[in-house]
C-alpha cells in the first residue's frame, strides 16, 4: 500500500492497477530505490505562475524511493538531491529542513483496525501527524477522520481513487484532487492542503497541477517495508529500522495497517526525543 523518482531506500513495488482501495490497497515499495486562510475549493487557487497551461511541462513519470546511500550529516542523498531539483521549482517536499526534526505521516488506503491505537500514542506522545487518505477510506471511516482533524492532526489528499497522477490527463488529475477536497471540505469543513501522489509516482506536470490547486505534494525520505498485513517486520526489527534510519528533517512515511508500526510507535517516538529530535507538525503556508 505503500506510496513511492530517486531512490523508497532499497526496501519494492506493484502496479497502479493493484491499489484497489476496496480490496486493501497495495503500492509500489516506497523504500525501493530507482535513479532519477484556505480556499473552499482547491479549484480557486490556481498559481499565476501556470496559468492554466500545463502542455510545457515533462511529463515523464518518476516513481519515488528514497535508496540507500547516506550523507556525512546522516541525511539520505537520494531525498536530499530530489528537494534540490524539484524542490526549487514546485511546492513539493522530500525531505524537510537540515535540523533535527521529524514529521510524521501514515498513508491511509484501508482500516485495518490501528489507526484509534495509532492516534492514542500520539495524543499520549502530544506528537501531530499526517494521515493522507483517499475517497474510500474518508467514506468508510467518517469517524477516525473527524477524530484525526479533532485530535489536531492533518488529514492529507491522497487522491479519490488512487491511480498513478503523471499517467493522467492534467483535467483528470485536478480531478483526482478537487474531488476529494470538496467532500472533504462539504462533510468535515476542513481544507486540505497536503498531497502524496498515490504509489510516489509523479511528473513536472503533475507537480505543477497539484501547486495550481493550492497544494503541496509531499513524498518521503523514511519508509520501510510495513505496508503488507501478512508479512510484518517483527516489533524489534520495526523498532531498530525507524530508529537507525533517523536524519535531519526526516519525513517518514509509514502505513496505519501496521501492527509492527502500530505497536513500536511510542518506543520510537520516545528513543527519538531522547536523541535529541523533535516531532514537527506541517503547517499551513
Amino acid at each position: 500500500m505503500c506510496f513511492m523518482a530517486i531512490g523508497c531506500s532499497s526496501d519494492t513495488k506493484t502496479s497502479a492497477n493493484e491499489a484497489t482501495m476496496n480490496s486493501g490497497e497495495k503500492d509500489t515499495d516506497p523504500t525501493q530505490e530507482t535513479t532519477t486562510e484556505p480556499p473552499t475549493t482547491a479549484e480557486e487557487t490556481t498559481s499565476s505562475s501556470y496559468a492554466g497551461n500545463f502542455s510545457e511541462f515533462d511529463t515523464d513519470i518518476k516513481e519515488w524511493g528514497v535508496g540507500t546511500n547516506r550523507l556525512d550529516d546522516g541525511r539520505y542523498e537520494g531525498p536530499v538531491y530530489a528537494q534540490n531539483k524539484w524542490g526549487n521549482d514546485f511546492k513539493v517536499d522530500f525531505i524537510k529542513e537540515n535540523e533535527k526534526v521529524i514529521y510524521l505521516t501514515f498513508d491511509e488506503g484501508y482500516e485495518n483496525g490501528y489507526t484509534p491505537a495509532i492516534l492514542d500514542t500520539l495524543k499520549e506522545k502530544n506528537v501531530k501527524a499526517v494521515f493522507f487518505v483517499t475517497m474510500d477510506y474518508v467514506k468508510r471511516e467518517p469517524e477516525l477522520v473527524k477524530r484525526m482533524i479533532e485530535d489536531g492532526h492533518v488529514v492529507g489528499n491522497h487522491s479519490v481513487s488512487h491511480p498513478s497522477m503523471p499517467t493522467l490527463s492534467a483535467e483528470k488529475m485536478k480531478e483526482e484532487i478537487t474531488g476529494l477536497h470538496e467532500y472533504v471540505k462539504e462533510n468535515f469543513n476542513y481544507d486540505m492542503f497536503l498531497f502524496r501522489p498515490p504509489m510516489g509516482h509523479y511528473s513536472d506536470q503533475s507537480l505543477a497541477v497539484t501547486e495550481s490547486l493550492g497544494y503541496t505534494t509531499v513524498l518521503w525520505s523514511f519508509a520501510h517495508m510495513d505496508w503488507d498485513p501478512d508479512n510484518q517486520p517483527s516489533h524489534e526489527e520495526a523498532l531498530q529500522t525507524t530508529i537507525d534510519r533517523m536524519h535531519n528533517g526526516a519525513i517518514y512515511l509509514l502505513h496505519a495497517v501496521s501492527e509492527s508500526n502500530t505497536s513500536i510507535l511510542g518506543q520510537f517516538i520516545d528513543k527519538a526525543e531522547a536523541e535529541g529530535y523533535t516531532f514537527v507538525e506541517y503547517t499551513r503556508n
